[in-house]
């Protein structure tokens, strides 16, 4: 089975996938998407909707996505992932087409925490209490905790991360800015987020 194009994407928005989820295993809304739920509004587009979930709610997530069809993501190439059929070891991401719509609709994530403890996954020695890194929107939608979204943003630089930094960095509680600087320190020694986050928090 043929993946669709790259761009083609009319995704879902986080109460659609909500509403197609339930609560009975982990995942929670990441990315920019996630900024926009703890912010309370709608910043800017989105181009897709990506979140995440523990290995051992694939299964279920894909159970409860039954309309769509996956595709594992690895290094750019698309894969199908048949009903049922495992990825392949270090497989991370999963897209999901709605083949009726010709569109993708979400970007699924596999992350390596646990369910006592959330896990960075490009350096598992970041670690944190799950219960303080995923929060709830007032109508239940679990999202990332936003220095956890900004750790990842912090590689790529895209003119997207920076205005989410931007938007985001006067909001911060010290204790995420304290959090988000010393996991930037050890991730990414010299950013130029560091200084910004230390400015910030002297300033309060």
């Amino acid at each position: 089975m043929k993946p669709l194009a790259d761009d083609a994407w009319r995704a879902w928005n986080p109460a659609e996938l909500m509403n197609r989820l339930d609560a009975t295993f982990c995942w929670y809304v990441v990315s920019g998407w996630a900024l926009d739920l703890w912010h309370g509004i709608r910043t800017r587009e989105h181009e897709d909707l990506e979140f995440a979930v523990l290995p051992e709610g694939l299964g279920h997530a894909r159970a409860l996505l039954g309309e769509l069809v996956f595709f594992a993501v690895d290094d750019g190439r698309f894969t199908h992932l048949p009903p049922f059929a495992r990825p392949h070891q270090g497989v991370m991401q999963f897209w999901g087409a709605d083949f009726g719509e010709d569109c993708w609709r979400v970007d699924m994530m596999l992350e390596r925490g646990t369910t006592e403890t959330w896990a960075y996954k490009r350096d598992p020695a970041i670690t944190a209490p799950r219960a303080g890194m995923i929060r709830k929107t007032a109508g239940g939608i679990p999202y990332l905790t936003p220095e956890a979204v900004l750790l990842f943003k912090a590689r790529h630089r895209r003119e997207k991360d920076e205005s989410d930094f931007n938007l985001a960095l006067p909001k911060l509680e010290p204790s995420q800015r304290a959090r988000l600087r010393g996991w930037l320190q050890h991730c990414h020694p010299g950013h130029d987020w560091i200084a910004r986050l230390q400015g910030t928090q002297a300033a309060c």
